[in-house]
């Protein structure tokens, strides 16, 4: 990697953690420690600890193996549907919601960690076989909220889940669907779900093959 390929990246990849920083601090200043029940922050830690870890990494000069890349691409398609699904989701059907602490965690950390994975993931060796494990954090966070909707644990509001697509007891339950919110049951939102990671994931691949070529 050029040398300014490495400034920019080591400037992404500090944007990155400060906005995931800041965002989560802000968060939990208005939510408590229950916003660390939200796959938003947890996305969010992850996404910068894969940044500081990485920019280790780049400054080692070291080869950095396809497994790291992998699991870069794992974080960055996670944290686009965090992104992804707060602005076609939750801030459509909701107010007062474009505060500091949602910009940082759900655009700008999206945004610039999607910006560092493909001014870095060129050298990589992604296989589509590997698509499938962007999947794994949104199934491990979907278990976590079913066992927290079944043991009745505080979200934030009192509410035992954290987003309302994961609310077994609405409306639509878990395979009906309602003309308004939530519009289809929780099983139908999780299929949903994985399906648009699994396109975000080879779009992102055949983005990354273009990006070779230039």
């Amino acid at each position: 990697m050029s040398k300014r390929k490495k400034l920019l990246s080591y400037f992404l990849k500090l944007i990155v953690i400060v906005a995931a920083t800041v965002g989560i601090w802000k968060t939990a200043e208005m939510c408590g420690d229950c916003a660390f029940m939200y796959f938003t922050i947890q996305s969010n830690i992850l996404i910068a600890i894969i940044c500081a870890i990485g920019a280790f990494l780049l400054h080692s000069n070291k080869s950095i193996s396809n497994a790291w890349f992998i699991f870069k691409f794992v974080g960055t398609v996670a944290i686009t549907l965090t992104g992804a699904v707060f602005c076609f989701v939750l801030a459509p059907n909701g107010s007062d919601v474009w505060i500091l602490a949602n910009f940082l965690t759900h655009v700008l950390v999206p945004l610039t960690a999607i910006a560092d994975f493909f001014l870095t993931a060129t050298q990589s060796e992604i296989s589509k076989k590997s698509v499938l494990w962007v999947t794994v954090p949104p199934t491990i966070y979907a278990i976590y909220a079913g066992i927290g909707y079944i043991q009745n644990w505080a979200f934030d509001g009192g509410l035992n889940y954290p987003y309302f697509f994961l609310n077994w007891g609405s409306p639509a339950g878990a395979l009906g669907f309602t003309k308004g919110v939530p519009y289809m049951g929780t099983v139908w939102w999780i299929l949903a779900l994985l399906i648009f990671l699994i396109l975000v994931g080879f779009l992102y691949l055949a983005i990354l093959k273009r990006l070779r070529k230039i």
